[in-house]
């Protein structure tokens, strides 16, 4: 299963600051069969890259690493479909319009429907359930709609056990905690707050093994969506799945 991860700071800083976290995530977490990165650039435009290497293998992430942003989302693959290996099921993935880059760990179970009117429609392009996902954001995203009732209704929708991220064009991070298999964290890792799944582990081990040092450490509340303020710092964004749902 896959792991991934938002992080935001006051102050602008090098991707690489992140990348021995990002390394010991995939490490840890067995998620090395590709990988991706959205950011927020100087222009305020999100930017991203994604490959088919594992993070550790990726060439390109000497070069990412220089570059510098306030926030900043990170997915490492590890799929439960090997099958889905390709690029196009690389993430995060980005809205054509530009308003939002999207990931997800874990499964939604009701897609197909959704897949067979989004490929009639010409919009699938991998084999991925989280693509399925993607498109149906892209549908739904409204400015008078909030993220946290927009990844709540993903969820209500598509069932499953799924950690749903977003990194938004304003440059708010969102990280959406419905895995129970992988809970999501908050946590500081010096000046850079971040929320992350847990390395399919229930028991904190992610603080021994990937996150050592980690300061402000705390449990996102299943079903419930938290954002990273301007300052990096966890805030509950919105109301969780409907009960029973």
């Amino acid at each position: 299963m896959c792991e991934q991860f938002v992080a935001r700071a006051a102050e602008p800083f090098r991707l690489d600051e992140l990348w021995p976290y990002a390394e010991r995530v995939e490490r840890y977490g067995i998620a090395g069969f590709g990988w991706g990165a959205s950011w927020v650039d100087a222009t305020g435009a999100i930017r991203s890259h994604r490959h088919t290497h594992a993070f550790r293998d990726d060439p390109a992430r000497e070069r990412l690493g220089a570059i510098e942003t306030t926030s900043v989302l990170v997915h490492l693959r590890r799929p439960s479909r090997l099958s889905t290996l390709q690029l196009p099921d690389a993430q995060p993935f980005d809205d054509p319009a530009g308003r939002f880059a999207f990931s997800h760990n874990g499964d939604l179970r009701d897609y197909r429907a959704a897949r067979d009117r989004y490929r009639r429609q010409g919009r699938i392009h991998g084999r991925a359930d989280s693509e399925v996902g993607q498109r149906w954001l892209e549908d739904a995203w409204s400015d008078d709609v909030p993220v946290a009732h927009l990844l709540a209704a993903l969820h209500d929708g598509f069932g499953g056990e799924a950690n749903l991220a977003v990194l938004a064009r304003d440059g708010v991070p969102y990280h959406y905690a419905g895995n129970p298999e992988n809970p999501v964290f908050t946590f500081r890792l010096g000046r850079i707050g971040l929320a992350s799944t847990a390395i399919y582990s229930i028991d904190r081990s992610l603080f021994r093994f990937a996150a050592r040092g980690a300061t402000d450490r705390a449990l996102v509340r299943l079903h419930s969506t938290i954002a990273l303020d301007e300052l990096g710092r966890p805030i509950e964004a919105g109301p969780g799945r409907r009960a029973g749902a």
